[in-house]
């Protein structure tokens, strides 16, 4: 059903103007984005079937679906290109909310000592890693009150393993003038229990930057669905 011809309080943006934006389903925001829908394709049937056609692809789209929200908003532009009824400004305008938050977070955890806002980081890193294809290692490099210098993704790996040079952590660490780091890799598979591998890599990590009293505080497994502390779970 066209837009139009909604009950005015069913409307999506009349609705969000009137009790909030908690009030909208997922499908409705994203209606307020798209705008308009295609030929034959009202924009909420439009964003619903964006949202819930099944992932089942590398690149995380299979014929315009993301498999839900979280998915739409690891969604690159290349992505989006595939999907019909996505002109250029629409893309662009997604491409920039998903931007926007990864802005608002970074500076969040540049004001506040990342461990203040445990969530911020977590929500940080699987904005940055959490639907990558392949295996990304990234370093949060933190000044001497734990507040965000940069996030770098230094290494970058297939399906299964990254290859990580502690030397070149140690000299980017030393180069940012850095107190502290958290790691971060992703498992593309989806599987957030650190290997023995990741346990080993993190252990040589902490022994190189110790050399230079920069202090390993975490490392997080980041899939598409949570980012797991081995801090937490004991295993620094």
């Amino acid at each position: 059903m066209p837009l139009k011809d909604l009950p005015a309080d069913a409307r999506p943006r009349e609705k969000l103007l009137a009790r909030g934006p908690g009030a909208l389903s997922d499908a409705e925001l994203l209606a307020l984005l798209l705008r308009t829908g295609i030929k034959g394709k009202g924009v909420l049937q439009m964003a619903d079937e964006l949202l819930h056609l099944k992932n089942d692809s590398a690149s995380g789209s299979i014929d315009g679906g993301f498999d839900g929200i979280s998915g739409l908003l690891h969604a690159t532009a290349d992505d989006l290109k595939r999907v019909k009824g996505l002109g250029p400004a629409k893309r662009a305008e997604l491409v920039a909310v998903l931007e926007l938050a990864r802005r608002a977070l970074a500076q969040q955890l540049k004001t506040k000592p990342v461990f203040d806002t445990p969530h911020a980081v977590r929500d940080y890193l699987q904005l940055q890693l959490g639907s990558r294809p392949h295996e990304i290692f990234a370093v949060l490099f933190l000044d001497s009150q734990n507040c965000l210098i940069a996030l770098e993704e230094l290494f970058r790996g297939t399906l299964t393993q990254t290859s990580v040079y502690p030397r070149e952590v140690v000299v980017r660490a030393l180069a940012l003038n850095a107190a502290s780091v958290v790691l971060a890799h992703n498992h593309p598979s989806g599987a957030a229990q650190p290997s023995r591998a990741d346990e080993a890599l993190t252990q040589t990590l902490k022994a190189a930057l110790g050399l230079v009293d920069v202090r390993v505080l975490d490392h997080f497994v980041v899939t598409r669905t949570q980012a797991v502390s081995m801090a937490e779970m004991g295993l620094l």
